[in-house]
């Protein structure tokens, strides 16, 4: 994928990539072991993801608290937005092992807390400080990637840390089941924390103590205080807006929260303590149409969450059953992480477009197949969301490739963590989206087959059109990197 730089003084200074290395030189010698380093850590947070979402019923029905079982997410999400965003100022502070370290140790002690909550506000409490570990943790997995390994590692790199979330995907919830079956849903925390202190062993070894940031700070030494405060509020109105019973409500908590959001983006053009690298907020620079694509793709796949839903009330599917077939989504991302990661060139380019057009694709796919009866329209729903998974898969490693390329030398670290920032942003916003699109639409109250299904016609095709802009705007990164 040859990137040249921008001819705009504001653009970031794109380096030409390395061709992506084969498999056996990121998992042999001498880089193996670094690598479980980073993405054993992602997979201890992934896999907790996953487990508290099939436990949680169990858990409530122990120390109560039913009215706040949506925030155990919601907390989750904002305190991961709040430690992505500090990542980079760990690094600089603490270097490569002690900011992992510490990242794991949040995680730990919010595990711990979860495990012996006594009640609701505890454990909301404990989700809030595995957040703020895991998305610290997350957001330093994609900046030591710079760090640790050559540039033709990098694309492998990613896919392996893209291809955790799917493993997650597939174990977590089964996991989570067999402990809340057995009546034992507190060891479905505990079981981490072993598996934590092994991690924790593994970054002490492998991650040298002086690979340190340079040139990332502030001069003043301060943080993008008001952009993450701004965020966090955005995700939790918009959240809000997704609960709330009223429809007026509803509408104006949405708008006030993407007006928060809208505004935390306008404040980082001009602050001088930033949130994301110059140029990362501008959909007519590089760094911004790359980062308005991984937002753009993340909101088109939260219609995910309704999916196990609709199996089970249009196709009559067990709750495992629908949410095995949901699974396909993260599947297909994570294969398609591995299958494509090697592409370079014309090839990598070519990817990076076709993935949200297939996107799209699978989505309208979804619109139409969801509400017929019948094993074909089944298949077809579940092609639909491995298709779906494919498209970001195929895309997922060039882009994220491109990001850490596009970003100018002094700001390329921070470009590489604020990945996870956006991420998170469009995950959160996308998921209250969907909640909120779904609520205007009847969906959760339809009895009647018939109404339900165009219920999910209209939602999937809404949707759509995120990954169709993905596309559009990958398409302009491409076109300005052509043209400078």
């Amino acid at each position: 994928m040859a990137l040249s730089p921008s001819s705009s003084s504001n653009a970031a200074v794109a380096q030409a990539p390395e061709p992506p290395a084969g498999w056996a030189q990121l998992l042999g010698r001498p880089h193996g072991l670094t690598a479980l380093a980073l993405t054993g850590a992602v997979a201890m947070h992934a896999i907790n993801v996953h487990i508290v979402t099939t436990i949680l019923p169990s858990v409530v029905q122990e120390i109560g608290g039913l009215a706040w079982y949506a925030w155990s997410t919601t907390l989750f999400v904002v305190a991961s937005i709040i430690g992505a965003a500090l990542a980079v100022r760990l690094l600089a502070r603490r270097g490569a092992r002690g900011a992992m370290l510490a990242g794991l140790l949040v995680f730990a002690l919010g595990t711990l807390l979860c495990a012996s909550a006594p009640s609701m506000p505890v454990l909301l409490l404990g989700r809030a400080v595995q957040g703020l570990g895991g998305g610290a943790v997350g957001a330093l997995c994609y900046t030591l990637i710079r760090l640790v390994f050559p540039p033709a590692l990098w694309p492998r790199a990613i896919a392996l840390i893209s291809a955790m979330w799917g493993v997650a995907t597939l174990s977590g919830p089964a996991v989570g089941g067999l402990f809340a079956q057995a009546g034992h849903w507190r060891l479905a925390f505990g079981a981490l924390l072993p598996l934590l202190v092994l991690q924790m062993l593994l970054v002490q070894r492998q991650l040298a103590p002086q690979r340190l940031l340079r040139n990332t700070l502030p001069k003043d030494g301060g943080i993008a205080g008001l952009q993450i405060g701004a965020l966090a509020l955005s995700v939790l109105l918009v959240a809000a807006a997704s609960v709330a019973t009223q429809g007026l409500w509803q509408w104006l908590l949405a708008v006030a929260g993407l007006l928060v959001g809208a505004a935390a983006i306008r404040h980082e053009r001009r602050a001088s303590r930033r949130l994301l690298p110059q140029g990362g907020t501008a959909l007519g620079q590089p760094l911004g149409m790359l980062y308005a694509a991984v937002a753009l793709l993340l909101m088109g796949t939260m219609t995910e969450v309704f999916v196990p839903y609709l199996l089970q009330h249009l196709h009559g599917l067990q709750p495992l059953t629908a949410g095995y077939v949901t699974a396909l989504l993260a599947g297909g991302w994570s294969a398609a992480s591995v299958l494509f990661s090697g592409k370079s060139g014309a090839a990598g380019r070519r990817l990076m477009v076709a993935g949200p057009v297939l996107c799209t694709l699978a989505l309208v796919l979804l619109a139409l197949a969801m509400p017929w009866q019948g094993m074909a329209a089944l298949v077809v729903c579940g092609l639909a969301l491995a298709v779906l998974g494919l498209g970001v898969g195929m895309a997922w490693p060039h882009v994220l490739n491109a990001i850490m390329h596009s970003a100018s030398p002094e700001e390329a670290d921070s470009a590489a963590s604020a990945i996870t920032t956006v991420q998170l942003y469009g995950m959160a916003v996308g998921a209250a989206l969907v909640g909120l699109v779904a609520n205007a639409l009847g969906l959760t109250a339809q009895p009647d087959p018939a109404a339900l299904g165009r219920s999910a016609v209209w939602l999937f095709a809404v949707f759509a059109v995120f990954p169709a802009l993905g596309a559009w705007s990958l398409r302009r990164f491409l076109r300005s990197q052509q043209q400078g």
